[in-house]
This record gives structure tokens, C-alpha cells and sequence, in this order.
């Protein structure tokens, strides 16, 4: 199921529209603005996540212990890194 919404944008917006569909990233205006939609979507759901978890460490914060196994995890993961 679908739901059409008409929106009212600037012109520098439409420009810039224009310009994306005119140079062949996006087929349509429609595809690109969905995809705009999904990325904004996409981006507010990591950062609800990414605040429950700091919500949960300000609830129940890391000990010493935990903090200095997770960076030498960190160091660990960095070196094994076939830079």
C-alpha cells in the first residue's frame, strides 16, 4: 500500500531536484524524493537507538573492568587491521 502527499517545496529545492533527475542519479523526482524520505527514516531510527543506549549506560554505566576490556578489544581489533 502507497500514500500520495502533495508538498509544497522552494524553488531551490525543485532546482535541485531537477538537477538530480536531469543528470541521471535518480530516474524520476518521485524516486528521488523516496529516497530522501528513506534515508531521513533511516537516520532518525539510528539515532533513537543510538539514545536508548546511552540512555542505558547512564542507567547502569560501565565498570572500570568492562571499560578496559573494551578497549583492548578496540586495540586488539586495530592492529589485526591489514593496513
Amino acid at each position: 500500500m502507497s500514500e500520495q502527499i502533495a508538498v509544497r517545496i522552494p524553488a531551490e529545492l525543485a532546482d535541485g531536484l531537477d538537477e538530480l533527475v536531469a543528470t541521471g542519479r535518480f530516474e524520476t523526482k518521485a524516486e528521488a524524493i523516496r529516497a530522501a524520505i528513506r534515508d531521513l527514516v533511516e537516520v532518525e531510527r539510528r539515532r533513537a537507538v543510538g539514545e536508548r543506549i546511552a540512555e542505558g549506560y547512564r542507567h547502569a554505566p560501565q565498570t572500570d573492568e568492562e571499560e578496559a576490556a573494551a578497549t583492548a578489544a578496540a586495540i586488539r581489533s586495530i592492529r589485526e587491521e591489514p593496513w
